[in-house]
């Protein structure tokens, strides 16, 4: 498809600029390719993930001081669907504030369940796996949730929060 668009601009570029400087066309010519492969990557993302079946999680990490993230595995209604190891730069990088973009796929309208398990190590250096599940109704808007670890200072324990986003 990609191959047809850029014959169609160099047989339109052809025609178009015959007066014109070589270096101006091709200027020109350039641009609409970048255009046109912009308006096609959405149009593909559109098509492979619509608003009326999408589900998006992201992760995220308050600071980090009471548990460090070795990987992460989404279970989507009793499946996995995505699971992550993370290096010690990609670690840092969430503690400094980063989201990942974690899951993005299609799903059909009714009631779901996601299920997220952490692994890593907890206080005192303590290996830990906890999961966290959340349920939610899949409508026509698109579905983006928030996997956030936090730091709970009152008892210096890890939390694991599911937090959906709003599509206002």
């Amino acid at each position: 498809m990609r191959a047809l668009l850029l014959s169609c601009l160099l047989l339109l570029s052809a025609q178009a600029g015959a007066n014109a400087p070589a270096s101006d066309q091709l200027e020109q010519l350039k641009q609409q390719v970048i255009q046109l492969n912009r308006e096609l990557f959405l149009l593909e993302e559109e098509l492979l993930f619509p608003p009326q079946t999408q589900l998006a999680v992201f992760l995220s990490v308050d600071s980090g001081q009471f548990f460090q993230l070795d990987s992460v595995e989404l279970i989507l209604n009793d499946k996995p669907v995505e699971g992550h190891l993370y290096t010690a730069q990609q670690w840092d990088a969430l503690k400094r504030g980063a989201i990942q973009p974690l899951y993005k796929g299609n799903v059909k309208a009714g009631e779901h369940n996601l299920t997220a398990v952490f692994v890593g190590k907890g206080p005192d250096n303590r290996d830990y796996r906890r999961a966290v599940s959340y349920r939610f109704n899949k409508a026509e808007d698109a579905v983006l949730l928030e996997l956030q670890v936090k730091d709970r200072s009152s008892d210096y324990q890890p939390e694991f929060i599911v937090q959906p986003w709003s599509n206002d």
